[in-house]
């Protein structure tokens, strides 16, 4: 703790009385007495890595040489994996209660979690370069890909997003949602781990980009900032809750544009090759190949 004027008052009955609220009467710790939760600094700094390893040549923070970029990699990948190894172990506490292992097996799933992400990372960078691809193709502002791995929040959003996702897949709980939220910090973009999003995908500006748990987006798709792929209502159970994990957001196809400020609620399909305009509410279907704005839908190219 900081040191500074120390506060005269006598606190012992404020602090019995917080003991009273978080241990019995408002107590929401998980499972009514896990006190060890995930840092949300570890994770940071274990995704800041997975970046640094996936493309050292610029977020390694230094210059390397074609005889020490190898080993610059293992080292962050070590520091990395070991960092999510902990986190993720932690984290299996906050599963569903049917699924939260024993114990003594926490360890060796979140283990065999994290070896299986990282046998996967060279598939999530090709991902990541056809995305980086497809900003570079989709802004005629971009004048290399460098400058999009420095400098454009949607790439940054989307690789957090690809490093959640595959943790999600893979059964992690609650360390891929902190991953998501720790980019949403940096970027202004929200994407939840559970969307399925397909290759050569580009945001934009994408401040205000909210993209829901169940949303499906195929290839080569291009949204702009304060684009909305969400829900339009919600299930209610037979005891008032609501529902969790039914297919509630938006599919978007192939070849799909969606440009600023446009929201688009519900299960609906947005079919291949269409162009939702600026500011657009939307919440059915729309054929492929549309073009959707304030005044009128038409079917075919604008």
């Amino acid at each position: 703790m900081t040191q500074g004027i120390i506060f005269p008052m006598e606190l012992s009955h404020v602090v019995s009385a917080l003991r009273e609220s978080r241990e019995v009467a408002q107590s929401v710790r998980p499972r009514g007495g896990v006190r060890e939760i995930p840092s949300r600094d570890s994770v940071r700094r274990a995704v800041e890595l997975l970046a640094a390893a996936l493309f050292p040549t610029h977020y390694a923070g230094r210059d390397l040489t074609d005889e020490t970029i190898d080993g610059f990699v293992e080292g962050a990948l070590r520091e990395s994996l070991g960092l999510l190894t902990e986190q993720v172990r932690r984290g299996l506490r906050f599963a569903p209660p049917e699924s939260v292992p024993a114990e003594e097996l926490l360890p060796s799933r979140a283990s065999g979690i994290v070896e299986a992400f990282a046998e996967g990372l060279s598939q999530t960078r090709a991902r990541l370069v056809s995305d980086l691809r497809a900003a570079h193709s989709g802004d005629p502002a971009a004048t290399s890909t460098s400058e999009i791995l420095l400098c454009y929040p949607g790439f940054l959003a989307v690789m957090y997003y690809r490093f959640a996702h595959a943790l999600h897949a893979l059964g992690a709980p609650l360390i891929p949602r902190m991953v998501t939220e720790i980019a949403k910090e940096r970027t202004g973009i929200d994407i939840h781990p559970g969307a399925r999003i397909g290759p050569s995908f580009f945001i934009d500006h994408g401040t205000g980009v909210v993209i829901g748990e169940t949303c499906i987006i195929g290839e080569r798709v291009r949204l702009y900032q304060a684009v909305t792929l969400g829900a339009k209502r919600f299930a209610v159970g037979h005891d008032g809750g609501l529902v969790k994990g039914v297919p509630r957001h938006p599919v978007v196809e192939d070849d799909v544009v969606i440009y600023a400020g446009a929201t688009v609620l519900g299960r609906i399909t947005i079919g291949k090759g269409s162009i939702i305009g600026g500011n657009v509410w939307v919440t059915q279907d729309v054929p492929a190949g549309s073009s959707l704005s304030q005044a009128k839908m038409q079917s075919g190219q604008e």
